[in-house]
């Protein structure tokens, strides 16, 4: 049977395509019936994920063609979620590169890509959204055999099968003048290009655990490769973490195969199927799940650091346990732990003599769904701003820090403005190539402290038309100080209700974050104010009644639309000496310190 069996990963940058690939194999593969409703993008099932139209968490899948049994791996395409991508890699035997006919290579599908690559696995090519208007097949086909190069690809891994395909319609040829049908040449050269898994059947059982879930009638779900022998359901197995200690003998309750969007149960699994096991209290991610006979783990591969952190403490807010029910220190840390388990680019450590837990990842992104989804949980939580991780070179002794590959796509109208913004954040230009149709693409090796709290700014100067994808690249000696925010604060000194009076006499001194009839605290941060510097102002003041009759009717008071507060731009929006408060239902800006004087005393420690 493991001569019938295929396993692959689909890999590419964000929005090339992937999800909806799978879809249309899946269609294909007789998973659905002819006239069965069927969602976009099924197997984001998350609902931050079909919110945001991106990929979160790799998920696998499986259909039969012929007489293939395919194991699918759908990728997330972002690079905040390169760990997802990185861990399930070794599950697979084969790799579908799929990149953007008009885009080409982009910074994330050179990540995905190189680790493949060295990973030896054997890629397929498929150029997809072909039926775009301003492809460029030929163009991008050449970009990927020099990223290939580029990469160091093996002889074998540089002969790769070459496919066209339009996923959204369903189809896939060899050549761009064949007449297009269905998948059926994309079938065809996953059966006959990927090699079937390598394993010995005969050895005993063992499997490396790659992602795990929780499920409300199975509890603890483990997904992961049988590398050898077989296994049934009930017998007795032991785990053993990355560095060979064992840390639990079970019996496997559960063991389910993936058929397209179902886990269907089974009673024997063997080499070279991916599978998911219940009944395991303790194995995670990266340990090595044997039988009795087995005791050696199966090697990690080792997963990239951390490049940014944040602080999560207890909301002390005057309006905290108003929202959520979960607002203590002990459930928040348990939530923590539980993520940094299942999720291996989050890193969680407590706080000493505070309520606070410093959680570290691989970007915004990353760390703003994973608050995202906590709020939904019913936590109230409070954030202070992303803070970049420093590295000491060993030798010298110097403050590393972490740069990363920014390409950017722009109207060669905005090309000078963004450059200009990059270069205050301490940004260098490596390459300025044109695209056609009027755009730019830009390289530039960026500080990921230049990178906090740009993506918005970067909207807004563009107009909304232009791209920015960015990726990791290495560590390099602090690059200096960077300017941050130029403006100060609109900042409540009383506690109440805000009022349209008010507000109305605050739009002089800035933009206002809040309504009429939204609490408000002493120490909250209500709007931006036109200065540098901040400033206490009341929102709940009235106009005073008097018993004297006016001459003429009252002036209708019409005030400007406050502007939204969204969860990503308030975390880059913030400075040092400002948090984030989350709750199921609002997102407020406040001081770390509520009490002016305490802001004070706080201010003058910090210059001394």
């Amino acid at each position: 049977m493991i001569q019938n069996i295929r396993n692959f990963a689909i890999i590419a940058h964000v929005d090339h395509g992937k999800t909806t690939l799978v879809d249309a194999l899946l269609r294909q593969g007789g998973i659905f019936r002819t006239n069965q409703a069927v969602s976009e993008r099924a197997l984001d099932s998350n609902d931050l994920e079909r919110e945001r139209g991106i990929t979160i968490l790799a998920k696998c899948t499986g259909l039969t063609w012929g007489e293939c049994r395919l194991n699918i791996v759908d990728t997330p395409g972002h690079a905040d979620f390169g760990a997802e991508v990185e861990r399930v890699l070794s599950m697979v035997d084969g790799v579908l590169v799929l990149v953007d006919a008009a885009e080409g290579p982009m910074p994330q599908t050179k990540f995905v890509t190189g680790k493949a690559l060295k990973l030896g696995l054997r890629p397929i090519v498929v150029v997809n959204k072909i039926d775009k208007p301003e492809a460029r097949a030929q163009e991008v086909v050449d970009e990927v055999f020099d990223l290939f190069v580029a990469l160091e690809a093996t002889e074998e891994q540089l002969d790769f099968p070459l496919l066209y395909a339009s996923g959204r319609q369903g189809w896939a040829v060899r050549d761009p003048k064949d007449t297009p049908k269905d998948l059926t040449p994309l079938f065809e050269t996953i059966c006959h290009h990927i090699p079937p898994p390598q394993g010995d059947i005969h050895a005993p059982f063992s499997l490396l655990v790659s992602i795990i879930e929780s499920d409300p009638f199975l509890g603890r779900v483990l997904t992961g490769r049988v590398y050898s022998g077989s296994i049934s359901v009930n017998s007795p197995v032991q785990v053993f973490n990355r560095e060979g200690q064992k840390t639990e003998d079970a019996r496997l309750t559960k063991l389910l195969m993936f058929q397209g969007l179902e886990r269907l149960p089974v009673t024997t699994v063997s080499c070279g199927d991916i599978v998911a096991i219940a009944g395991l209290k303790n194995a995670t991610v990266a340990d090595t799940i044997t039988d009795n006979e087995g005791h050696t783990p199966i090697p990690a591969l080792p997963i990239d650091p951390p490049t940014l952190a944040m602080t999560f403490s207890v909301n002390d807010s005057p309006l905290a346990g108003k929202e959520g029910k979960k607002v203590t220190s002990r459930v928040i840390g348990e939530r923590l732990f539980k993520e940094a388990e299942g999720n291996v680019a989050i890193a969680v450590r407590p706080l000493e003599n505070q309520e606070a837990f410093e959680v570290s990842g691989r970007g915004e992104l990353q760390l703003g769904i994973l608050i995202e989804t906590m709020r939904r949980e019913g936590f109230e939580l409070s954030i202070s701003r992303p803070r970049v991780l420093f590295k000491e070179d060993p030798e010298t002794g110097a403050r590393l820090e972490p740069m990363e590959e920014v390409l950017i796509d722009v109207d060669e109208p905005f090309v000078g403005q963004v450059v200009e913004k990059i270069n205050t954040r301490k940004g260098t230009l490596l390459n300025m190539a044109p695209m056609g149709v009027g755009r730019t693409r830009l390289t530039f090796l960026v500080p990921t402290r230049g990178l906090v709290g740009y993506h918005g700014e970067f909207l807004t100067d563009t107009r909304g038309t232009g791209v920015m994808s960015r990726l990791f690249h290495s560590h390099a000696p602090y690059q200096g100080p960077i300017a941050g925010r130029r403006t100060g604060v609109l900042v409540s000194n009383v506690a109440g209700e805000a009022v349209a009076y008010g507000l109305f006499f605050l739009e002089d001194r800035g933009a206002l974050f809040i309504s009429p009839g939204q609490s408000v605290y002493e120490g909250m941060i209500i709007g931006e104010h036109t200065r540098e510097n901040d400033l206490d102002v009341n929102p709940t003041k009235a106009k005073q009644l008097t018993n004297m009759r006016a001459a003429g009717k009252d002036e209708n008071i019409l005030l400007t639309p406050p502007r939204p507060i969204i969860l990503e731009q308030a975390l880059s929006y913030i400075t040092d000496d400002e948090l984030v408060e989350v709750t199921p239902h609002s997102i407020r800006l406040r001081k770390r310190y509520l009490d002016p004087n305490e802001r004070k005393k706080a201010k003058r420690i910090s210059k001394d």
